[in-house]
Formats: structure tokens, sequence, C-alpha cells
């Protein structure tokens, strides 16, 4: 970094690297600043909620409204609080890997943005499932019979991905819209589960039993496993943080959007939840179907069976924007580790006319289209849809403990005067880290187990570890690839 540029002046936000500017890469334009203080709020809505999460919520009954209390205050709470310091303080583009990078060096900075960038890949799949077992409802005599198909799974996620990379590699200025619609239509049906359950509620009674018993979380296996799921779901809030460049006025916008978002986040799932219960028992409830199995069976009590198309295809929409929205931010990582020259120079291109990085965008589609078969080799599509989901939140969660320890770290920096610190100072904030770090390594741990019901746990097991696995060390050998050749070219040259 430029030492007449400090970390908190303005200057600093066009620094991605050692003594490197966007406007100094390959490509001598930057990103265009198109998302406002609106598109951020949406962005961070379809991030940052994901309705299949209400439904695996629904599935387990009231003891899911404490652990989401739990998860709010324990994860979700002081990721938010890091993030908002953290970004105020280097609203650098690249967000975690610029803060892993300053805190720890080279090494942690690559390896939060490799294994943050390749957590998405397993989790493309996963959000594309959820989309398309709940289109099925759109039209369910006629596609009903495919919920188990393989098939159809497969060529839905495909043409999904190949959607969204596209309206991306054409730049955020396009592909925001599709941010922005799939946020909406995650509200609607939000507020069509809520509206639907309150009415059925009001006619028929509740048909679930909210007593202290049961709003108590058991400790059997399986409910340990759906700790760490809901704890994933409140991940996110980060994400914006990766293309600082292209928000207008980043050091402001994202702390009060964040702010307003995760207000949002909080309630559509905990309120969603609740309706959802009073809707339909929990035993009728599953991961992949559930939210439209409660809009179908109450729509019927109530005589409202023409939203169920409607409140089906706003489903499916919200979970490509979602998809879109990840594959926009997290392809900022490698874009500035191109910059970097940690990965080869490509990733640090701009397209020529839309200026978006669009190497590191199909990079990630493509492989996300590998997971798509990876999840499925020799299980169910319900069996592929949980490998998918513990691959997805081991390492998704690792960048996790860059962030927090970071957060803790940099607290010995000083802080300018536009940098907005948590409240209570330092040691607060190291507290928040402290707490952060340990829920994180919890749910990591946690993820590694194989639930009760999978009928072959040593598959599934070494689906998840070996794949995170390797993931990981490709990028350790990414990293090191120049030493490594340095090394062979003199033991060749010696012997």
């Amino acid at each position: 970094m430029d030492p007449s540029v400090t970390p908190d002046s303005p200057e600093s936000v066009s620094i991605v690297g050692p003594g490197v500017s966007i406007a100094e890469a390959e490509d001598p334009h930057r990103p265009k600043k198109v998302m406002g203080f609106r598109d951020l709020i949406l962005f961070y809505v379809v991030t940052g909620i994901s309705l299949r999460w209400i439904a695996t919520a629904a599935a387990a009954g009231p003891s899911s409204i404490v652990i989401w209390i739990g998860a709010w205050l324990c994860f979700y709470t002081p990721l938010a609080l890091s993030v908002l310091e953290l970004s105020s303080r280097y609203p650098n583009e690249g967000g975690l890997y610029v803060w892993s990078k300053r805190a720890f060096g080279d090494f942690s900075g690559f390896m939060s943005a490799w294994t943050y960038w390749t957590s998405n890949l397993p989790y493309f799949p996963a959000i594309l499932y959820f989309a398309a077992s709940n289109a099925l409802f759109i039209r369910t005599a006629a596609w009903g019979h495919l919920s188990n198909n393989t098939t159809f799974y497969v060529v839905f996620m495909l043409i999904g991905l190949a959607v969204i990379t596209f309206v991306n590699v054409i730049g955020l200025d396009v592909g925001k819209w599709l941010h922005n619609i799939g946020a909406l239509a995650m509200w609607i049906p939000v507020l069509i589960v809520i509206g639907m359950g309150l009415i059925a509620w009001q006619r028929y009674g509740s048909a679930t039993t909210f007593t202290l018993h049961t709003l108590t979380p058991k400790t059997h296996l399986n409910d340990i496993i759906f700790w760490s799921v809901l704890t994933f779901a409140f991940g996110g809030c980060e994400t914006a943080s990766f293309m600082a460049e292209e928000i207008k006025n980043a050091r402001r916008t994202i702390p009060m959007a964040l702010f307003f978002a995760g207000a949002t986040v909080a309630f559509c799932y905990i309120v969603g939840t609740v309706t959802v219960l009073l809707a339909l028992p929990s035993s009728e409830v599953n991961a992949l179907q559930g939210l439209m199995q409660a809009i179908t069976k109450t729509a019927d009590r109530i005589g409202w069976q023409a939203v169920i198309p409607f409140a089906a295809f706003l489903i499916a929409l919200s979970n490509l924007g979602a998809a879109g929205a990840y594959l926009a931010a997290v392809a900022r990582l490698p874009f500035v580790a191109g910059i970097d020259r940690f990965l080869p120079p490509a990733f640090g291109k701009l397209h020529p006319r839309w200026r978006t990085p669009w190497v590191a965008l199909v990079v990630q589609s493509v492989l996300g289209a590998v997971f798509v078969f990876l999840g499925q080799a020799g299980t169910s599509v319900k069996g592929a849809y949980d490998v998918l989901v513990s691959m997805g939140v081991i390492t998704y969660f690792i960048p996790y403990l860059y962030l927090f320890a970071a957060m803790f770290k940099l607290q010995s920096e000083p802080a300018g005067p536009d940098v907005i610190r948590v409240p209570g100072g330092k040691p607060i904030a190291r507290l928040v880290a402290i707490v952060g770090f340990i829920t994180t390594s919890a749910t990591i741990a946690i993820s590694l187990l194989p639930p009760p019901d999978e009928p072959n746990q040593p598959l599934a097991v070494l689906k998840v570890v070996g794949s995170c696995g390797l993931l990981v060390l490709i990028g350790v050998a990414i990293f090191y690839r120049p030493r490594i050749a340095h090394a062979l070219h003199r033991f060749k040259a010696a012997s």
C-alpha cells in the first residue's frame, strides 16, 4: 500500500493491493459506481434472506424460534458489527480479502478470499435446488411428478447458472435489477405467508402448540446439526463490501443499508417461521418444499388457491436473484487476487465493453456447474441437497474465522474520524470478535456430522470433508505456485 495513503483516507478506496489500484490493472477503466442506497438495501435482503431456511426452521418445530434468536445474537450481530466497522475502516474493493490481508498478511488474505469464493460452488446448486423444487408448484398437476426427477433438477440448475452469469457479465447496472427484483420477490411470499397464516390462525386456531416445552431446543444429533444450518442462514451481510468500488459513497452507504436490511432479515426469518407453524404442523413440512406446502395448504383452507402459482413463481425468482447477487459479489474476490497476481492475471481483467470481472464470473459459474454433478453423485435429490448444504456451511464459515480474527487484531490500528466504531470502543469490539469466532468454530465442527437419517453416512462425510479439504489444498497450492515452480526449476537445474 502506498505509504502516503492512510487506510482511512478517501484515496484508499481505489487501493486493492500493495501499490496497485484498479485503475492500474491491465484494463485502464475502473468498475462503474452503479449501486445506490436503495440498491444496496435490496442487495442485502436478497443475499441475507433465503426462504428455504424458513421451511427448514418450521420443519424443526417451535424450538427453531429460540434457535433463530440465538443465531441472531451470537452470529449475525457480531458479524454485522464487524462488517460495519471494518468496511468503514477499509472501504476497499475486496472487503474480507483486504481485511484479512491487512491483519495477517498475503497468505491469510488469499485463503480467506479463496475459501469464500469456493464456498459458493456448492451454494449455487443448493439454492437452485430449492428454486427448482418450488417452481413445480406453478403447475402442480402437470409438473408434480418431477419432484424426485434428477434430470429436471440438473437441467434447471444449469440453465439458472447460465442466466445469472450472463446478466452479471453485462454489468451491475443490468445485473442489479435481477438482484432488486429477487429481493422484492423474496418479500412478497413472506408477506403472503404471514398474512395467510394469521388468517388461518384467526379462523381455525394454530396448527402448532407453542409452549415452554415445545420452544425449548432439543440436544439430539439432528437438532444440533440444525443449529448450524440456521446460523448459516444469517450469513451474507459481508457480501456488498466485496464491491466497494461499485457502490456510491461506500463508507457511508454500507453501514446505513446494513442496519435497515438487518432488521428486515431477522423479521422475515422469525415471523415467517412462526406463521408457517400457525398454518401447518411441523411434521408436514420438509426442507425443500415446506414454504410452498404451507402456502398451498393455507390457501386451500381459506379459499385463496389462485395465490399458489404466483407465490411459487416469486419464490423461484427470488432464489435466482439471490444466486445472481452472490455470483456478482464473490467474483470480485478472484478479480482482486488476480490484480495482486495471486491468481492468473486474466482474473484481474475487466471486460472491455461492460467493465466487469468477466473471467472470474464465468469460471465460478462453470465450476458451480461441476458441483451440480458432484453433489448428485450416488445419492437421492434430498441427499444431494443435504450434502451441498453441509459443504457450503463449512467452506463458507472458514472465511468468517479470518474476519473475526481480523476484527480483533485490527483494533490495535488507529481509527480515523470517519470510521464507524462498535459501540463501547475497542473492548466491546474485541468481545464481539471473540463471540463471533467461537460461534463460527462451533458451527464448522457441527457441520461435519452427517444426519442420522442419511442412508450412506460414510459417503456423505467423505463428500463433505474430502471436497472441502481438496478446495483448501488447491488454494494453498495456487498461492505457493510461484515458489513451487521456482523450487522445481532449481532442483531440475541442480540435477
